[in-house]
């Protein structure tokens, strides 16, 4: 079984700042890829920010330049700090990772249960 847990959600007026947290443990060989994905009431989940093992990154063009993901390779977890929150922020964001078990040796992807935040105007 592999586990991811997200931590650090909240509510936030408009241009304060909140960190997402996640931390993946069970039975892992390695962790490729994660990401961290929102989804708001009405709308389809969206990718807003991933990283791989080496540390490339990549955003969603309406986070470009106020969030930043991280990761702590030996601690299997990643991470997303959020600045300038504007409103449409707003959503259920999610912890997602890419993992080969030792079981199968092959990649699976697993998600965490999700944390709410909230941005007020």
């Amino acid at each position: 079984q592999v586990q991811l847990v997200e931590s650090g959600g909240g509510l936030v007026q408009a241009g304060g700042s909140l960190r997402l947290s996640c931390a993946a443990s069970g039975s892992i060989f390695s962790i490729r890829d994660m990401g961290w994905y929102r989804q708001a009431p009405g709308k389809q989940r969206e990718l807003v920010a991933a990283i791989t093992n080496i540390g490339s990154t990549n955003y969603a063009d309406s986070v470009k330049g106020r969030f930043t993901i991280s990761r702590a390779n030996a601690k299997n977890a990643v991470y997303l700090q959020m600045n300038s929150l504007r409103p449409e922020d707003t959503a259920v964001y999610y912890c997602e990772a890419a993992v080969i078990t030792p079981a199968t040796m092959r990649i699976g992807d697993y998600w965490g249960q999700g944390t709410q935040v909230t941005v007020s105007s």
